[in-house]
């Protein structure tokens, strides 16, 4: 928005009365006054004010009430749209559009405005702050939504008006992200599909003009084949006793340039980018015209889609089919009914359009399960880039279906798991998952269902989430809750580890530890707490002896100082005294504050060393582990660490094992039994020589600790077929 002088707009002329006359012929009884006073209004609050394109600014909230007349939108939107920028760019306030069109107005214009309140201080900050704030305003009324969507729209018919080519990117760019997904999640399919080209226009102006040219010449030479398909099929039903409505339309540019991208083919590979829409009566009839169609022509496998009998998540119903229709041509059929059409036209908007003698009644989001689940993602997320993140993944993706035992529908994204479906169905359930059964079968918590799965959730009480789960999760609730269990618990794992640490810093320096002591330097270290000066030190990202020095600054300690020839590592972590007793890491749950080294496979029993790394916590490595090499230049980085003792139940442990055997018939089975019969789990295994005679193999095994590898490795070498077994290093 720009302001230019007094004279430069004086004689501008703008008719508003195409808003008038829209309103008044879907509802003769609208208050047109009030609208009228809204017009004004805004006229003259925003005097002086001008868009990029030199109009007065007033004539774009006319505009944008418009696009909600087409829609049939009720009074208030009306209002709200044409007021919809007052409260943030001029001096109007709550208080006065309260006053002057009433507290339900206010509050929808309060809505649109508190979304362009933000102070980010980056554009990816600030685009995750207004999608943040967006969904805040749409919790309380569904209309915030319908108003920003039209309101976007005209910005983006109007963005020629902009003069920077980089502005525009930005701007296509944004509303590819975040309106085009929520247009389609509300079901508006009018603005999504005119948003959607709109953008397309301006991120990439040659594939859209290529694929119209194309369009427009297919349009000329196929106009016969339309009208005989539309002929043929109207003859169909017509012998059958249905009455329908039959059209033909074109696919637009975009998705037919997704359909290009996703399929890697040529525009002329593409067979169905015509679609014909079969509109009846009834529901039965809906089904009676699927059953012509498959009856009369042959079915294209994988292409039909019951959205009547599983709607969609945006309320959108309707049968897709494609058959390879008249002249063996392949078409694309949706059938559905006359309501169902206006549903897939207008989505949520057809609920709110003017209804005689009816007021629609806020508070219909709520029964948007997709809206529900964003807003608790919103609660778990500190950071709004996490949030946005996060809630891309609710928005983009295509949807598979899947049941409760009780049969109760739940949707999905493609690619969801048992976890992703746990969490659909209740926060807790997907925390206290432990297993999963997909139509009667355990199944992996990362499988990947597939639509009409049904899923039966197994859970247990002690069951927490597992930092696994993200690699596979794909919705954003199931990321959100597991993200923010690893926050919570890593911090609480790195506080106990650093206190551990500090701890021992003064015991090894004679000193009796106190937090008060650790409380006396925060504002030096510049945190907020004592246990954020634990966690820094149990992340790494900050040194225990260096935090004892900032205490006792007059202190001298003795210097770690670095081995030298064959001198055992074990020494870099006891410089001071032999008497003080290793730091142990029982009750620390692996892959959070610890981490046990992939390098040497650590397994109780070992001796084994700590190294302090940066933002991870510690890493567990076997005292005779080479990679310990790497370190001896910072010896800081080392810690005296033990498995410590306890009557915990063993945790499961990865040990590698290298193992050669005869190359027969039935030999890795002979194996793997052995292993298993002494306890042991294979987790992996790979080839790393085969002969005609000798197979030779690296194996990872699920064992308790050094004992019970022993064990699994004294069976294997009592087996006639295996030539040799050796406890593998390295990795």
């Amino acid at each position: 928005m720009t302001t230019d002088s007094e004279d430069s707009k004086e004689d501008f002329k703008f008719d508003h009365s195409f808003l008038i006359d829209m309103v008044r012929g879907y509802n003769p009884n609208a208050d047109i006054e009030k609208i009228e006073e809204a017009v004004q209004y805004a006229k003259k609050m925003h005097e002086g004010q001008t868009r990029s394109s030199g109009e007065p600014y007033y004539t774009h909230p006319v505009e944008v009430s418009g696009i909600l007349a087409e829609m049939k939108m009720d009074t208030a939107s009306i209002i709200t749209a044409i007021l919809h920028d007052t409260i943030e760019d001029t001096p109007a306030t709550y208080e006065d559009l309260d006053e002057r069109f009433g507290h339900e107005v206010a509050d929808l214009v309060d809505g649109v405005s508190k979304l362009t309140r933000i102070e980010s201080k980056t554009v990816e900050g600030k685009q995750a702050e207004n999608f943040r704030k967006l969904l805040l305003a749409m919790s309380e009324d569904i209309r915030v939504l319908l108003v920003k969507l039209a309101d976007r729209l005209h910005n983006m018919r109007t963005i020629g008006g902009h003069k920077k080519p980089e502005k525009k990117r930005r701007v296509a760019l944004e509303t590819m992200e975040i309106y085009v997904p929520l247009a389609e999640r509300v079901g508006v399919h009018k603005i999504k599909a005119e948003l959607e080209d709109l953008a397309f226009a301006v991120m990439n102006p040659e594939a859209r003009e290529s694929i119209a040219n194309r369009q427009a010449f297919l349009r000329r030479e196929g106009e016969d084949m339309v009208k005989n398909v539309i002929s043929e099929l109207d003859n169909l039903l017509s012998e059958a006793g249905v009455e329908a409505e039959i059209t033909g339309r074109e696919k637009t540019r975009y998705s037919i340039w997704k359909k290009m991208q996703r399929k890697n083919v040529a525009f002329e590979q593409l067979s169905d980018i015509m679609a014909f829409r079969i509109v009846v009566d009834s529901i039965e009839n809906c089904y009676m015209v699927l059953g012509l169609m498959h009856a009369k022509y042959p079915s294209v496998p994988g292409r039909f889609k019951d959205y009547i009998s599983t709607p969609k998540s945006n309320g959108y119903r309707s049968i897709h089919t494609t058959v390879m229709g008249p002249s063996r041509q392949r078409i694309e059929i949706q059938i559905r009914t006359n309501e169902m059409h206006q549903q897939a036209d207008m989505g949520v908007a057809a609920h709110w359009a003017y209804k005689e003698g009816k007021k629609p009644s806020v508070g219909d989001i709520k029964n948007f399960r997709w809206l529900r689940e964003l807003l608790e993602i919103l609660e778990q997320e500190q950071q709004p880039e996490d949030f946005w993140e996060n809630t891309k993944l609710e928005l983009f993706q295509d949807h598979v279906f899947a049941f409760t035992p009780k049969g109760d529908l739940i949707e999905l994204p493609s690619g969801a798991s048992p976890i992703d479906f746990a969490y659909a169905i209740h926060s807790d359930i997907g925390d206290r998952c432990v297993g999963a059964k997909i139509n009667g079968r355990i199944a992996p918590l990362n499988s990947v269902l597939s639509n009409g799965d049904q899923v039966d959730v197994i859970t247990a009480k002690t069951q927490q989430p597992s930092p696994t789960w993200e690699r596979f999760v794909v919705t954003g609730k199931a990321r959100s809750h597991i993200r923010k269990f690893i926050r919570n618990q890593q911090r609480a794992e790195y506080t106990t580890l650093g206190k551990a640490m500090l701890q021992k810093i003064f015991r090894q320096e004679g000193y009796d530890f106190g937090e008060k002591a650790v409380s006396g330097v925060l504002k030096k270290l510049k945190l907020d707490s004592v246990d954020d000066v634990y966690a820094n030190i149990g992340s790494g990202i900050l040194v225990a002896r260096d935090v004892f020095k900032t205490i006792f600054p007059a202190h001298k300690t003795e210097m770690v100082k670095r081995p030298s020839g064959d001198m055992d590592m074990a020494v870099m972590v006891r410089p001071n005294t032999g008497s003080d007793a290793p730091m142990p890491i029982k009750g620390l749950i692996p892959g959070m504050a610890v981490h046990f080294a992939r390098c040497c496979h650590p397994l109780p029993g070992d001796r084994i060393v700590g190294i302090v790394t940066t933002g991870k916590g510690v890493t567990v490595h076997t005292i005779d582990c080479e990679t310990l090499e790497t370190f001896a230049d910072t010896p800081e980085r080392w810690l005296d660490v033990s498995w410590g003792e306890g009557p915990d139940s063993p945790e499961a442990h990865v040990g590698r094992l290298n193992v050669t055997f005869q190359n027969e018939s039935g030999a890795l089975g002979t194996l793997s039994t052995v292993i298993g019969t002494n306890g042991g789990n294979i987790m992996n295994l790979k080839i790393t020589n085969r002969t005609t005679d000798f197979w030779e193999m690296i194996i990872d095994i699920y064992v308790n600790d050094t004992q019970h590898l022993s064990n699994v490795i004294a069976a294997l070498r009592a087996t006639p077929i295996i030539t040799s077994v050796d406890r593998a290093k390295g990795r």
